[in-house]
Protein backbone atom coordinates (compact mmCIF):
# COMPACT_ATOMS: atom_id res chain seq x y z
CA UNK A 1 0.00 0.00 0.00
CA UNK A 2 1.20 3.21 -0.90
CA UNK A 3 0.66 5.77 1.72
CA UNK A 4 0.76 9.91 1.09
CA UNK A 5 -0.68 12.62 3.47
CA UNK A 6 -1.39 16.25 2.31
CA UNK A 7 -1.27 18.68 4.59
CA UNK A 8 -0.65 22.49 5.03
CA UNK A 9 -0.08 25.33 6.72
CA UNK A 10 -3.60 26.99 7.14
CA UNK A 11 -6.98 26.67 6.85
CA UNK A 12 -8.31 27.02 3.31
CA UNK A 13 -5.10 26.77 1.40
CA UNK A 14 -6.31 23.96 -1.13
CA UNK A 15 -5.37 20.80 0.52
CA UNK A 16 -8.67 19.55 0.37
CA UNK A 17 -8.65 20.24 -3.97
CA UNK A 18 -4.75 18.70 -3.99
CA UNK A 19 -6.36 15.63 -2.47
CA UNK A 20 -9.35 15.18 -4.89
CA UNK A 21 -7.11 16.31 -7.94
CA UNK A 22 -4.19 13.44 -7.06
CA UNK A 23 -7.63 11.02 -6.77
CA UNK A 24 -9.06 12.29 -10.27
CA UNK A 25 -5.48 11.95 -12.07
CA UNK A 26 -4.22 8.68 -10.56
CA UNK A 27 -7.80 6.61 -10.24
CA UNK A 28 -6.12 3.70 -11.27
CA UNK A 29 -4.42 3.75 -7.51
CA UNK A 30 -8.43 2.65 -6.24
CA UNK A 31 -8.07 5.06 -2.98
CA UNK A 32 -8.94 5.47 0.09
CA UNK A 33 -9.46 8.91 1.37
CA UNK A 34 -9.22 10.57 4.63
CA UNK A 35 -10.15 13.39 5.86
CA UNK A 36 -8.51 14.54 9.82
CA UNK A 37 -11.03 17.09 11.68
CA UNK A 38 -9.87 17.74 15.11
CA UNK A 39 -12.25 20.43 17.44
CA UNK A 40 -11.82 22.57 19.93
CA UNK A 41 -13.67 22.53 23.30
CA UNK A 42 -17.07 22.45 23.46
CA UNK A 43 -17.46 20.55 20.05
CA UNK A 44 -18.48 16.95 19.69
CA UNK A 45 -16.26 14.32 17.90
CA UNK A 46 -19.37 12.22 17.27
CA UNK A 47 -21.38 14.98 15.34
CA UNK A 48 -19.70 18.46 14.90
CA UNK A 49 -22.31 20.26 17.11
CA UNK A 50 -21.94 22.01 20.28
CA UNK A 51 -22.06 19.94 23.22
CA UNK A 52 -20.34 19.11 26.89
CA UNK A 53 -20.39 15.66 26.79
CA UNK A 54 -17.54 13.78 28.54
CA UNK A 55 -14.18 13.38 26.42
CA UNK A 56 -13.80 10.09 27.64
CA UNK A 57 -17.37 9.17 25.86
CA UNK A 58 -16.79 11.16 23.02
CA UNK A 59 -13.03 12.17 22.65
CA UNK A 60 -12.84 10.88 18.38
CA UNK A 61 -15.39 9.55 15.89
CA UNK A 62 -14.67 7.64 12.55
CA UNK A 63 -17.54 7.12 9.61
CA UNK A 64 -17.62 6.53 6.01
CA UNK A 65 -18.69 8.80 3.43
CA UNK A 66 -21.68 7.69 1.36
CA UNK A 67 -22.88 10.95 -0.28
CA UNK A 68 -21.39 11.79 -3.66
CA UNK A 69 -22.66 15.03 -4.16
CA UNK A 70 -19.21 16.63 -2.98
CA UNK A 71 -20.98 19.09 -0.48
CA UNK A 72 -18.52 17.99 2.00
CA UNK A 73 -14.61 17.22 1.35
CA UNK A 74 -15.36 13.72 2.20
CA UNK A 75 -18.14 13.54 -0.15
CA UNK A 76 -15.60 15.74 -2.46
CA UNK A 77 -13.13 12.52 -2.22
CA UNK A 78 -15.47 10.05 -3.41
CA UNK A 79 -16.98 12.91 -6.23
CA UNK A 80 -13.45 12.64 -7.58
CA UNK A 81 -13.01 8.69 -7.56
CA UNK A 82 -11.92 7.42 -4.23
CA UNK A 83 -12.89 3.85 -3.67
CA UNK A 84 -13.94 4.91 0.01
CA UNK A 85 -13.71 8.15 1.81
CA UNK A 86 -13.28 8.28 5.52
CA UNK A 87 -13.95 11.51 7.91
CA UNK A 88 -11.69 11.27 11.24
CA UNK A 89 -13.32 13.28 13.74
CA UNK A 90 -11.25 13.98 17.16
CA UNK A 91 -11.08 16.44 20.04
CA UNK A 92 -8.22 18.88 19.69
CA UNK A 93 -4.80 17.11 20.73
CA UNK A 94 -6.62 13.44 20.68
CA UNK A 95 -5.93 12.14 17.63
CA UNK A 96 -4.01 9.20 19.26
CA UNK A 97 -7.29 7.97 20.43
CA UNK A 98 -8.48 7.23 17.09
CA UNK A 99 -5.13 6.05 15.42
CA UNK A 100 -6.09 1.87 16.31
CA UNK A 101 -8.62 2.12 14.37
CA UNK A 102 -7.45 4.36 11.55
CA UNK A 103 -4.77 1.87 11.20
CA UNK A 104 -7.18 -0.53 10.93
CA UNK A 105 -8.97 1.43 7.81
CA UNK A 106 -5.48 1.80 6.60
CA UNK A 107 -4.76 -1.51 6.82
CA UNK A 108 -7.60 -2.70 4.47
CA UNK A 109 -6.81 0.06 1.69
CA UNK A 110 -5.12 -0.67 -1.31
CA UNK A 111 -3.53 2.97 -1.57
CA UNK A 112 -4.27 5.50 0.58
CA UNK A 113 -4.38 9.21 1.10
CA UNK A 114 -4.73 11.46 4.06
CA UNK A 115 -5.57 15.23 4.20
CA UNK A 116 -3.79 16.25 7.83
CA UNK A 117 -0.81 17.72 9.54
CA UNK A 118 -1.38 15.93 12.81
CA UNK A 119 -1.34 12.41 11.28
CA UNK A 120 2.59 13.31 10.89
CA UNK A 121 3.48 12.27 14.38
CA UNK A 122 1.78 8.94 14.13
CA UNK A 123 2.68 7.78 10.38
CA UNK A 124 5.54 7.82 8.11
CA UNK A 125 3.95 8.07 4.50
CA UNK A 126 5.63 7.39 1.35
CA UNK A 127 5.06 11.12 0.74
CA UNK A 128 4.34 13.88 2.61
CA UNK A 129 3.20 16.98 0.50
CA UNK A 130 2.78 20.16 1.92
CA UNK A 131 0.53 23.18 0.70
CA UNK A 132 1.35 26.44 1.24
CA UNK A 133 0.04 29.98 0.07
CA UNK A 134 2.14 33.17 0.98
CA UNK A 135 -1.11 35.10 1.10
CA UNK A 136 -1.89 33.75 4.04
CA UNK A 137 -0.79 34.77 6.95
CA UNK A 138 -1.27 32.13 9.69
CA UNK A 139 0.57 29.16 9.99
CA UNK A 140 -0.67 26.02 11.74
CA UNK A 141 1.90 24.80 14.63
CA UNK A 142 1.32 21.52 12.84
CA UNK A 143 2.53 22.54 9.85
CA UNK A 144 5.33 24.21 11.46
CA UNK A 145 6.37 20.77 12.98
CA UNK A 146 6.60 18.54 9.90
CA UNK A 147 7.58 21.06 7.37
CA UNK A 148 10.86 20.30 6.84
CA UNK A 149 9.48 16.33 6.23
CA UNK A 150 7.70 17.46 3.51
CA UNK A 151 8.70 16.01 0.17
CA UNK A 152 7.67 17.93 -2.13
CA UNK A 153 5.72 21.55 -1.52
CA UNK A 154 2.62 22.57 -3.81
CA UNK A 155 2.77 26.57 -3.62
CA UNK A 156 -0.02 28.59 -4.20
CA UNK A 157 0.33 32.59 -5.62
CA UNK A 158 3.70 32.15 -6.40
CA UNK A 159 5.86 34.31 -4.21
CA UNK A 160 9.09 33.21 -2.84
CA UNK A 161 9.66 35.79 -0.52
CA UNK A 162 8.39 33.76 2.91
CA UNK A 163 10.94 32.96 5.32
CA UNK A 164 8.43 29.62 6.10
CA UNK A 165 9.94 28.26 2.49
CA UNK A 166 13.45 27.77 4.45
CA UNK A 167 12.95 24.51 5.68
CA UNK A 168 11.73 23.32 2.11
CA UNK A 169 14.43 25.08 0.57
CA UNK A 170 15.42 22.05 -2.34
CA UNK A 171 12.65 20.10 -2.28
CA UNK A 172 10.40 19.85 -5.15
CA UNK A 173 7.93 22.94 -5.57
CA UNK A 174 4.92 22.44 -7.70
CA UNK A 175 3.29 26.19 -8.55
CA UNK A 176 0.17 25.96 -8.72
CA UNK A 177 -2.81 28.81 -9.87
CA UNK A 178 -6.23 28.12 -8.60
CA UNK A 179 -8.25 26.70 -9.77
CA UNK A 180 -5.92 24.70 -10.49
CA UNK A 181 -4.92 22.63 -8.04
CA UNK A 182 -2.97 19.75 -9.23
CA UNK A 183 -0.72 19.69 -12.03
CA UNK A 184 0.79 17.30 -14.75
CA UNK A 185 4.28 17.51 -13.11
CA UNK A 186 2.96 17.02 -9.47
CA UNK A 187 0.90 13.86 -10.89
CA UNK A 188 4.18 13.07 -12.65
CA UNK A 189 6.16 13.27 -9.21
CA UNK A 190 3.22 10.97 -7.14
CA UNK A 191 3.11 8.38 -9.78
CA UNK A 192 6.97 8.36 -10.35
CA UNK A 193 7.02 7.99 -6.51
CA UNK A 194 4.83 5.24 -5.84
CA UNK A 195 5.86 3.09 -8.70
CA UNK A 196 9.87 3.48 -7.34
CA UNK A 197 8.27 2.39 -3.98
CA UNK A 198 6.36 -0.87 -5.93
CA UNK A 199 9.55 -1.54 -7.84
CA UNK A 200 11.93 -1.45 -4.93
CA UNK A 201 9.19 -3.53 -3.06
CA UNK A 202 9.17 -6.26 -5.22
CA UNK A 203 13.21 -6.48 -5.72
CA UNK A 204 13.24 -7.11 -2.04
CA UNK A 205 10.87 -9.87 -2.21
Amino acid sequence: MALIVVGGHSRSVGKTSVVAGLIAALPELHWTAVKITQYGHGICSANGELCDCATDDHSWAITEERDHSGESDSSRFLMAGATRSLWVRTRQGMLAEAMPRLRQELAMAENAILESNSVMRFLRPDLYITVLDTATADFKTSAQAFLDRADAVVLRNGSDQVASLKPVAGKPMFRISPPQYVTPELVGFVREHIHHRDTEAQRRK
